[in-house]
């Protein structure tokens, strides 16, 4: 069966089975936070808290990032009839922005319930060094996450979160769209969108102090 899927999609699965694969390959070269002084790891990092975690949660279901993401998802499905089901036109559109929120908030509340748990930090940090480095942090900030002693490990409670929401999701989509395989493809899709957002995340700042003459955080 994997084999079978991976034949038939294999990008989005590849690139799903990377980030598994690539989460605890990274954490293996990441410094613990047992060898930096205790100095430099108080003000490198600071464990995300609660009410921290529950305004992540909102702004990234919610939060005008989100929602222009959904209309450029929603108006590209609109503009490609896909799913057929839905047609293209306004009321389609509607449909899949509405869809696509259902499955994000049940990613995030999934990822933010779970990483509570396990004390997994679903923030993104800036690297803001070189391109180099900037790109190296964009890719491995999509697979790993901070724990609160400030380590860096595979992101489990992100990835279990990515596939959990799409396979579930599954219940009420279109019949077009059920099924393992199309769970898959929206699942290595999320994981390609998490890369997005970091590097939106990353550079954002750069680009606002560039055309709007803003200061960076």
């Amino acid at each position: 069966m994997p084999s079978r899927l991976l034949s038939v999609f294999p990008l989005p699965c590849s690139i799903l089975l990377l980030a598994f694969v690539a989460g605890p390959l990274c954490a293996q070269g990441v410094q613990q936070p047992a060898q930096l002084p205790a100095q430099l790891l108080a003000t490198a990092y600071k464990p995300i808290t609660g009410p921290e975690r529950f305004r992540w949660a909102v702004r990234s279901t919610v939060g005008p990032r989100s929602l222009t993401m959904g209309i450029v998802s929603a108006g590209w499905g609109t503009m490609l009839n896909n799913p057929e089901e839905y047609g293209p036109q306004w009321e389609g559109f509607g449909k899949r922005y509405g869809m696509r929120l259902t499955g994000v908030s049940t990613g995030n509340a999934m990822e933010a319930g779970v990483g509570a748990i396990f004390g997994e930090d679903p923030r993104y940090f800036r690297s803001g060094g070189s391109f180099e480095d900037r790109w190296k942090q964009i890719v491995k900030m999509t697979v790993l996450a901070h724990r609160r002693d400030g380590s860096l490990a595979p992101a489990y409670a992100r990835m279990g979160a990515t596939l959990g929401n799409n396979f579930l999701s599954s219940t009420w989509r279109v019949e077009s769209e059920k099924g393992a395989g199309q769970a898959l493809i929206r699942s290595g899709l999320g994981v390609l969108g998490r890369m997005a957002g970091n590097a939106v995340t990353e550079y954002w700042p750069d680009l606002r102090r560039l055309f709007f003459g803003r200061r960076s955080p």
